[in-house]
């Protein structure tokens, strides 16, 4: 391909949809050194800070949900929703795409009608087992969409897997087991439990392991707390609590570092996490979100059916569950190695190839005929 590739990708809102996002980009970028990416979101969302730290422009459109109950802003909707879409047919035009790839969110529905009326192919990927409105919208019309899990109901799916970034779609876990223990501060040979809300953190989780730390630590068991942003552990004092057998951090950089060094991990089940959780083949207990429209539990169907990881609702969640549950699973290293290969026979490490090879193909195909005709 001589000519630099041009593409826009969008997505926003949360780390869900704009990572996998990311990582296509880079795939396309890796394949194509000169491709041009440009990033479309929304105000206020998280792509505001993460696109340009990925080192990719971003070009913002107003956001345009449609209103819930019958309201002014239900009488606004529309104006506002045909300047969103004339605003991202703006941003296809200056930067000469040749294709457009959606992740979901807000952003994403105008993208795919702009898109649709520029004659531009789009690219789809869905993260989650079910489907938002954007992407059934952009499936319609879609060149290719790939998903994560299998059966979303979107036309023409590929199950492709969850795209991710390198350093955890790359990674070894016991080649890196050593160099993640020195990160967290661990010596010695205790098994290790790795708990996680996510980066704003899960304070029912959070407040189940406080209550357990005497018990695990009895049995033997370290236990790495990354509490989540603002969701510290304190002591009476109003200082960090302090445990024997206990580590706790606000966030984590290097989540591969997280998945080697524990033996097993207590998380949400968010579609990335479920999908990182079996590339690294690392064992957990998963702790669905309780609200929403049970999108995490279905994503852990999966990987629990195979046996990489057992399913606990949040409500159950709780101190004897820990004792009774998840002190016998960490004790049993041969059930924890069962678990672990498990989950790791589900690890699919090349979905953002995937997708950036069928954009790629879509534009050569394309630029061919166009030179053909």
């Amino acid at each position: 391909m001589s000519e630099a590739l041009r593409l826009v990708v969008a997505g926003g809102g949360t780390a869900g949809h704009i990572s996998p996002m990311l990582a296509i980009a880079d795939a396309v970028k890796a394949e194509h050194p000169e491709a041009m990416v440009t990033a479309l979101g929304s105000p206020g969302g998280l792509e505001t800070k993460l696109v340009p730290e990925a080192g990719y422009p971003l070009q913002l459109i107003p956001k345009a949900p449609m209103p819930r109950s019958i309201n002014v802003d239900l009488l606004k909707f529309p104006f506002r929703f045909i300047k969103a879409i004339n605003n991202a047919k703006n941003v296809l035009r200056t930067t000469k795409a040749e294709a457009v790839l959606g992740v979901g969110g807000y952003v994403c529905t105008p993208a795919y009608l702009a898109a649709k009326q520029l004659k531009l192919p789009i690219f789809v990927h869905e993260a989650n087992s079910v489907a938002g409105m954007a992407n059934k919208l952009g499936a319609k019309n879609a060149a290719f969409v790939g998903t994560t899990f299998a059966n979303t109901g979107l036309p023409g799916e590929m199950q492709v897997g969850m795209p991710m970034r390198s350093n955890v779609a790359t990674m070894d876990k016991a080649a890196l087991r050593g160099e993640a223990r020195g990160y967290f501060g661990i010596t010695g040979q205790k098994p290790v439990l790795l708990v996680t809300g996510g980066s704003s953190g899960a304070q029912s989780i959070n407040t189940a392991i406080e209550q357990s730390l005497d018990e695990l630590n009895a049995a033997g068991i370290h236990t790495i707390h990354i509490t989540g942003r603002g969701k510290q552990i304190l002591d009476a004092s109003g200082n960090l609590l302090s445990h024997e057998g206990y580590s706790q951090t606000e966030y984590v950089d290097r989540m591969d570092y997280a998945y080697a060094v524990a033996d097993l991990m207590i998380c949400r089940s968010g579609a990335g996490t479920v999908c990182e959780l079996a590339v690294a083949g690392t064992a957990s207990v998963l702790v669905p979100l309780p609200i929403g429209n049970g999108e995490q539990k279905l994503n852990a169907r999966e990987l629990v059916a195979a046996g990489g990881a057992v399913l606990v609702s949040d409500a159950e969640f709780t101190k004897s569950y820990i004792t009774e549950n998840v002190i016998n699973l960490l004790t049993d290293q041969h059930k924890i190695e069962k678990m672990s290969q498990a989950a790791a026979s589900l690890g699919q490490r090349d979905a953002a190839q995937i997708m950036a090879r069928r954009i790629i193909d879509e534009v050569s195909t394309r630029r061919r005929a166009g030179q053909e005709g």
